[in-house]
């Protein structure tokens, strides 16, 4: 006697929950071949695909679920996330939109920051990431997302606010980056050398971060300490030497190196 679609589908996600995506996509292949329109099958595995990263499979999944079922909430916003890593950000919008038309949670206004965020609709997004902080004030995506599109947009004061708030112990990398640019933008020097510290410690090849803290160790007045970090860039990104000689001549605390050679000999040693 064959399964039911309820019981191939409480097979699937129990496969599926407990890491073993094959086993749950061939289950709802399975379960699609005896019911090829049954919707939550189609949802169940464009949940699969998408997660396993076949984003095309996805998508054609998805659309066949919402064909069959197309104001259901949460294959509205399966289908607007899977529309957002395919870049395609209007269908995305459609997706989204519909899906807070039909149940206005939480994790789908979310999706709708990460949407304008990624289209670079920068206004909207800033908009959308203030108004999830309002309800979930320490949301610490909102935070990092709303931090980095006000530092791009001059705003300083804000910037800083919510990247201090949103660096806490387990912050990743990008948001102490984001934080040590925004300290040197106000020429808190200090506190950028902090941070940039604190993202090479939780990621030792971040090249960018190795070359801003020299910058601002530079700008500090302690040029050997400065020299150490350069070093430490030039080591992890050779082809950051333009920059580095750049900005040895450039700030009052540098050094004129007219020799590339022999720069790149005192970086080495420095390293």
């Amino acid at each position: 006697m064959s399964e039911t679609t309820e019981e191939i589908a409480r097979r699937a996600t129990a496969a599926f929950n407990a890491g073993r995506a094959a086993e749950a996509q061939r289950l709802c292949e399975t379960g699609l071949k005896q019911s090829p329109d049954e919707p939550m099958l189609s949802h169940l595995l464009a949940a699969v695909l998408f997660a396993v990263e076949d984003n095309a499979a996805a998508r054609l999944r998805i659309e066949a679920s919402l064909a069959r079922r197309p104001d259901h909430a949460a294959a509205r916003l399966l289908a607007a996330r899977i529309a957002r890593v395919g870049k395609d950000f209007e269908r995305a919008l459609a997706h989204v939109d519909r899906a807070i038309a039909l149940s206005p949670r939480r994790d789908v206004f979310i999706e709708k920051a990460r949407i304008l965020d990624q289209a670079g609709m920068a206004a909207q997004a800033r908009a959308a990431w203030l108004a999830i902080l309002k309800v979930i004030p320490e949301h610490d995506e909102a935070l990092a997302r709303l931090g980095r599109l006000s530092w791009e947009n001059g705003d300083f004061d804000t910037a800083r606010t919510v990247l201090e708030r949103a660096a806490n112990p387990a912050a990743p990398a990008s948001v102490w980056f984001d934080l040590g640019l925004v300290r040197q933008d106000v020429a808190d020097l200090a506190g950028a050398a902090a941070a940039y510290r604190r993202v090479l410690a939780i990621r030792p090849d971040h090249a960018e971060a190795a070359l801003n803290l020299g910058i601002v160790l530079q700008e500090s007045g302690d040029p050997d300490a400065a020299m150490r970090a350069y070093a430490c860039a030039y080591r992890l990104r050779p082809q950051m030497f333009g920059a580095i000689a750049m900005a040895l001549t450039s700030a009052p605390h540098g050094r004129l190196w007219i020799d590339p050679a022999a720069l790149k000999r005192a970086l080495n040693s420095a390293g």
